[in-house]
């Protein structure tokens, strides 16, 4: 490591800090390897960035250095900054920058402010004492994870700010008497410390992922490893989010047996979760979705088989209340079946279907029409659709956009009226349509003169006007609803052209007569870091994937969270593609090949391969698999 540079004006060595940092070791054996990392920490002048463990591997541990005897401000904050990266228990060494009252009342677990990228801080100097003991920290605001877990996109002003006093204790050693209330840190550590999980609730007899982030290691407050605390997160209830749409099966007060702090497998592939009394008494049926969301919360958290969770009693008893295998959690679930066909509208502007078969060595697809009236001869000139989730209807807008048609997939019979959707302006302007698993049918008008959202109860009934709080009279470019019916994506255009994405919350007043009041509460950004989205679509486990352009980017295909989080996971070769539909299945031992509209037609993705069209010459627009 080089020399410090000298401070000419302070004619004195700058002090030089360093963070030890442990890596896993993964063969035979071997120790923990010590990384030392060295940087500069000024205790005066202009507002620098703290280059927090930037661009570090996951599998890093990061361990602080408690304050050197002495210590300036300076090197208080800078200490307590690094600090609140590191992986110790209880985060024992940023609390020994902290004032004796002020370590006791720190909670760094009750939520996370995320920055775009490091810290600044500055010296806020006062009258009353011009060394400055007061410091004030400032970055840009990307996101916070609140109490519940949840990731909450930053949406107003992205400005953050802090102050950090100091004092000096008895022994005249400087300490920080406010510390923020929880803790701060840059994107890069937040990925290096926390990842995204998805654990699972029933919306009627439907389950509905809801992404939360948890530690990657053992929790330095709780000790508990990552996928205890990803149970614990479930058994404390949905986030505020989607809260008012879902229900938890377990009963209020459940938890985790006292003193839990990890769970293992057995020989089995069996999960044994122990619960407190709270969940002692409770019916077979509701203990067997108990465990279906355990079940679906988990699997994914781990490389290890998991074929069966069993729920035991706490305790010493530790016999089971009831157990689900895979097979038997799936039944409970209530997960759309997995598509039999993939559609699109070929040249002919006809709505035909294919099967695009992953595993056969010929991978051409050959496209046929649709059986029903829209076959019949002269047939009816498609603009765009969408299919329902059993395949048996098809709800087509007409070339014009002017009118929406449910249309029977099976049997005869002529072509039924349109349905009255869209009112005020000459004519409607409707985007493609989108299918719930409920039967529920989702279209927007996009006329300027009367813009909205519809919905068609059961795909039959008479069309009804959706409020969507906090759209603004901006109107929706193209939407599609989430196979749970709780969540509804929508790409929104904005003043100067360029589209945004939002989620909503689809809210149903159960039991009430007017179901009118279905109604889209509380829209999210779904891709906060691109400038502009040209197509989206659900993807397996709650996922969006979104087409679009980051600033100063080039268009790109990549899988987010519906929390508005990015997923590291992108499409290779994604210029080109106007229009993107993925499988709305969870079922991933059998996924569904990604198929597009591109400058070359409508193409598709095997696994592992590039992008192939479909057939060659058979062009077409408007790919979609039911929903």
């Amino acid at each position: 490591m080089d020399a410090e540079p000298l401070d000419a004006r302070a004619g004195r060595t700058r002090v030089r800090r360093r963070r030890l940092r442990t890596v896993r070791a993964y063969a035979f054996g071997a120790a923990g390897l010590l990384l030392a990392g060295c940087a500069s920490m000024p205790d005066r002048g202009d507002i620098r960035p703290v280059q927090a463990s930037q661009g570090v591997d996951s599998q890093v541990r990061v361990f602080g250095v408690p304050p050197a005897d002495k210590a300036s401000p300076a090197e208080i904050v800078d200490g307590f900054l690094e600090a609140m990266t590191s992986d110790d228990p209880q985060l024992e060494t940023a609390r020994k920058y902290l004032t004796e009252a002020a370590a006791k009342s720190w909670k760094p677990g009750s939520a996370v402010t995320v920055l775009s990228s490091g810290l600044n801080r500055v010296p806020n100097r006062g009258e009353k004492d011009p060394e400055g003991p007061r410091w004030k920290v400032t970055g840009k605001k990307l996101a916070t994870v609140d109490e519940h877990s949840a990731y909450q996109p930053q949406t107003g002003a992205r400005e953050y700010e802090e102050f950090l006093q100091l004092v000096q204790n008895e022994d005249k050693q400087w300490r920080i008497s406010t510390p923020p209330s929880g803790l701060v840190l840059s994107e890069s550590d937040f990925q290096r410390i926390y990842m995204p999980v998805n654990k699972y609730y029933f919306a009627g007899g439907t389950l509905v992922a809801d992404p939360v982030y948890v530690r990657q290691r053992t929790d330095p407050d709780s000790r508990m490893d990552p996928t205890t605390q990803t149970v614990q997160s479930l058994l404390a209830g949905p986030s505020r989010w989607l809260a008012p749409v879902v229900e938890s099966s377990f009963p209020t007060g459940t938890e985790l047996s006292p003193g839990t702090k990890s769970l293992s497998y057995d020989g089995q592939n069996t999960l044994r979760v122990p619960l407190n009394e709270k969940a002692e008494n409770v019916a077979q049926p509701q203990c067997k979705k108990m465990a279906t969301q355990l079940l679906y919360t988990v699997k994914d958290l781990t490389g290890s088989r998991l074929d069966q969770v069993e729920l035991v009693r706490a305790g010493g008893k530790s016999t089971s209340l009831c157990s689900v295998s895979e097979v038997s959690a799936a039944a409970i679930a209530g997960r759309p079946k997995i598509p039999e066909f993939q559609y699109f509208v070929d040249n002919e502007k006809r709505l035909v279907r294919m099967k695009l078969d992953t595993s056969s060595e010929d991978q051409q697809a050959r496209p046929e029409p649709v059986p029903g009236p829209l076959a019949t001869p002269p047939g009816f000139k498609v603009r765009s659709a969408a299919v329902s989730h059993d395949e048996r209807r098809a709800a087509v807008v007409s070339e014009d956009e002017h009118a929406l048609y449910v249309v029977a997939l099976v049997g005869g019979g002529t072509m039924p009226q349109p349905m009255p959707v869209g009112k005020g302006g000459k004519a409607p302007m409707l985007t493609a349509p989108s299918w719930d698993a409920s039967g529920d049918l989702w279209v927007a008008d996009r006329d300027p003169q009367s813009p909205g959202l519809w919905r068609v109860p059961g795909g039959a009934g008479t069309p009804e006007k959706v409020q969507v709080a906090g759209l603004d009279g901006r109107r929706i470019a193209s939407l599609k609803a989430s196979a749970d019916g709780a969540r509804i994506a929508l790409l929104v255009e904005q003043p100067g052209g360029s589209k945004v994405l939002y989620v909503g919350r689809i809210e149903r007043p159960d039991g009430k007569s007017d179901s009118s009041a279905v109604s889209v509460r509380e829209l999210r950004p779904a891709a906060p870091q691109m400038v502009d989205v040209t197509a989206m679509s659900w993807a397996p486990r709650g996922r969006l994937l979104v087409v679009g352009r980051e600033n100063g980017g080039v268009q790109q295909a990549r899988y987010m969270l519906a929390d508005g989080s990015m997923v590291a996971a992108s499409l290779p070769g994604a210029t080109g593609l106007s229009e993107v539909a993925v499988a709305a299945t969870e079922d991933e031992a059998k996924p569904k090949p990604v198929v597009a509209y591109s400058e070359d037609g409508i193409v598709w993705l095997p696994p592992g391969a590039q992008w192939r069209t479909v057939a060659a010459g058979a062009g077409g627009r408007a790919p979609v698999y039911p929903g």
